[in-house]
């Protein structure tokens, strides 16, 4: 809330005027990135940070991973503020928070995955992060851009989920069967490979945390 309170201070005055219940779009937006940042971050330390436990027990290890990202869930508790009306279409916003978990979950699976072998990992996610914070419009609006460039940020799969929660909340719009496909093929996508990097290196983790 405290760093919400900031960007609104910061970047009001810059795009508030062109965009219609700005909080809330800015609400939205770092909600998201938060919970991704929050889930990914805790998840890549999770194999580490709990190698005392599955070394000694034979437990499933995606288990701690599971734990750190339902814990970030809250985020979302806070997302339509700002006096907008509640209507039937925000039952949708079920499906980009249910991709967004499968997603994290995922990337989460590759992090630490790669934690265990590759301890820089750490800083580098970190830089990957901020990155992947000012690609994701989260305090700005893309409308000035071209088409093209417009659905290039499609590209980035967190401003794809953030977008969805835009659309329904402050646009009133269910978006396009392609956007959903779209946004479950990210999420598919992510868990396949971290689940195929858990079972491939499973017995490796044991001799490197």
């Amino acid at each position: 809330l405290m760093n919400l309170l900031i960007m609104w201070l910061v970047f009001n005055n810059f795009f508030g005027n062109n965009v219609d219940h700005y909080v809330v779009y800015l609400f939205a937006g770092q909600l998201i990135f938060s919970y991704f940042s929050d889930a990914t971050n805790l998840g890549m330390s999770s194999l580490v940070g709990n190698a005392g436990i599955f070394t000694k027990v034979n437990v499933p290890k995606y288990l701690f991973l599971f734990s750190q990202n339902v814990s970030s869930l809250i985020f979302f508790a806070f997302v339509a503020i700002d006096g907008i009306a509640f209507t039937w279409k925000f039952v949708f916003l079920v499906y980009p928070v249910v991709c967004l978990v499968i997603f994290n979950l995922g990337l989460g699976l590759i992090l630490s995955a790669l934690f265990v072998f590759f301890r820089d990992m750490q800083y580098l996610w970190s830089i990957l992060t901020q990155l992947i914070m000012w690609l994701s419009a989260t305090f700005y609006t893309i409308d000035s851009y071209s088409h093209t460039v417009q659905c290039m940020f499609l590209l980035n799969p967190l401003y794809l989920y953030i977008r969805y929660f835009r659309k329904i909340v402050l646009e009133g719009t269910i978006p396009t069967p392609q956007f959903h496909l779209l946004a479950l093929a990210y999420a598919v996508g992510a868990f396949v490979i971290g689940a195929y990097m858990y079972r491939r290196y499973n017995h490796e983790f044991l001799y490197y945390v």
